[in-house]
This record gives structure tokens, C-alpha cells and sequence, in this order.
């Protein structure tokens, strides 16, 4: 690649760096990935296998208790925390699969709430991008700019959302949803706001945290080219919270290399209790 090219293309990918943290205004926790079953380090079971006991007695957190449950800036080092917006916003009508038994996936993939949620938050989460050289793209070699571009693209960006549910509300939630990524495992195709998105594989990881735990792996397949995301679910008493993660960087070799981001996880679990 010609070094004009090499730098020009550098810059495009600083500039998409640059407009997703101007999405994201601005202590670190254990890592909460499971590699054997039990309990994290709060006691909490983890999901992999079976389900908490039924707890009918559940109160909803009220609208202001799920905003002091939800991440802030300085919760995750490492990572920049915006409240979302309007834009980021997907309607229950909005989305559609077209297999009936993969809406919940869908539905968690948006943040989009199942019927009986009292009251819902949501966050953008994405990593600080690394310190880069200070050398300028124009004295660069062809490939110190080529590392300047992956550098600049090796960004993770999450989606969490809060839902707070009544009664048993949240424990269904839970389980339909592990239900249907089970069911959906093969692929199936959403449509989210009229645009069609094929994800032709989920694939169950391991996970601890809050009472209730799960994590997968979607590939979505565009054309041909296939991008990897993670989708967790995390339930403590009545609510569960959800959260999409992305890696601009991971792709062409099947996300292999691209992992939940525990670090987000276990501070979001942390302030579930």
C-alpha cells in the first residue's frame, strides 16, 4: 500500500475513533468470565447451567434506584461512559425476526425491554483508544501507519441496558432469553428499523455475576464479511441488565480474538449488588 493511501486511511479510522467517543463523555474490577462454573467473588451463582429458584416477592427497582445501579464515568477504567440518547433508541416495534423464538435475542441485542418493564437505563461504554506514537502520520513508514490504523480501530463499544422488572418478571426474562439463543443457535435474520441483519451463528460463553449469567457469540454475515459481537445477560432479583458489545478491529478471522469484556461486565454486576 502507497504511504499517501496508508496515511490517508489512518486518518478516516482516527476520525471514526473520534465520533464514537464524542458519543461517550470523557476502579477497575475482576474479570467475571467463568472458566469452571460456581460463584463469582460476590457469591452469586453463576448461569451456565440451571436457574435460580422462583422468587415471587420481587419488587421492581424504581426509575431512580436503576439510574444508581447503572455505570458512570470512573466506574470502568480504561473506558468512557455516556448516558444514551434519542438516537440510540430502538422501538419494541422496530424489530422484527423472522423466526418468532429469536425476537428475544433480537430484542437483548437492542436493549429493547419485554413486556412488564417498569422502568428501563441505558449506557454507551467504549475504551479509551491507546496512547499512540507521537510521531506525525506524514513521518511515518508504511508500516507504522498501517499500526496506527489497526490501533485506531481496536476500539470496543457496549450497549448496556437496564430493565427492572415485578414479580417472577425478570427471572422469565432471563430464561426466555437463554431459551431462545439456544433454539436460535443456527442463525436466523432480524430487521431492525426496516434494514435486515443476518446472524448466522450464536454461541454460548461462560459468564458469572448477579444471580443469573450469560454471555454469546453472534456472527452477523453482511455480504460475505463477517463481524463478531458479544451479547451478555445478567440478572440480579428483578432486574437484568443486557449488554452488546462490538470490536471495530475484529472480523475477517471469526472474533477470535475479540472477548467479553469482563471488565465492563463485573463493574455492571458489582452495581447490581
Amino acid at each position: 500500500m502507497r504511504a499517501t493511501a496508508v496515511r490517508r486511511t489512518a486518518l478516516a479510522a482516527c476520525a471514526v475513533s473520534l465520533a464514537l467517543l464524542a458519543t461517550a463523555c470523557g476502579g477497575s474490577s475482576d474479570a467475571g468470565t467463568d472458566t469452571g462454573g460456581g460463584k463469582n467473588d460476590t457469591g452469586a451463582s453463576t448461569s451456565g447451567s440451571g436457574s435460580a429458584p422462583k422468587d415471587s416477592g420481587t419488587e421492581a427497582l424504581s426509575a431512580a434506584e436503576l439510574e444508581t445501579a447503572s455505570l458512570k464515568q470512573g466506574d470502568v477504567e480504561g473506558h468512557k461512559i455516556a448516558e444514551a440518547g434519542p438516537d440510540d433508541e430502538v422501538p419494541a416495534d422496530g424489530v422484527k425476526a423472522d423466526k418468532a423464538a429469536c425476537l428475544p435475542v433480537v430484542h437483548a441485542m437492542y436493549g429493547v425491554a419485554e413486556a412488564g418493564s417498569q422502568a428501563t437505563s441505558k449506557r454507551k461504554v467504549i475504551t479509551d483508544p491507546k496512547a499512540g506514537a507521537k510521531k506525525s502520520l506524514e513521518d511515518m513508514t508504511d508500516g507504522e501507519a498501517e499500526g496506527a490504523l489497526k490501533a485506531a480501530f481496536d476500539l470496543t463499544s457496549t450497549f448496556v441496558a437496564l430493565n427492572a422488572y415485578d414479580g417472577t418478571a425478570g427471572q422469565d426474562t432471563f430464561a426466555a432469553l437463554k431459551k431462545a439463543a439456544a433454539e436460535c443457535a443456527g442463525g436466523f435474520t432480524a430487521t431492525v428499523a426496516g434494514a435486515p441483519q443476518k446472524i448466522v451463528s450464536i454461541t454460548e460463553e461462560k459468564v458469572t455475576g448477579g444471580d443469573e449469567a450469560a454471555a454469546w457469540t453472534l456472527v452477523q454475515d453482511d455480504e460475505g464479511a463477517k463481524a463478531p459481537f458479544k451479547l451478555v445477560a445478567l440478572r440480579k432479583e428483578g432486574t437484568v441488565a443486557t449488554l452488546l458489545s462490538f470490536n471495530l478491529a475484529a472480523g475477517g478471522d471469526g472474533g477470535a480474538k475479540f472477548t467479553v469484556p469482563t471488565e465492563v461486565v463485573a463493574a455492571q454486576a458489582k452495581k447490581l449488588g
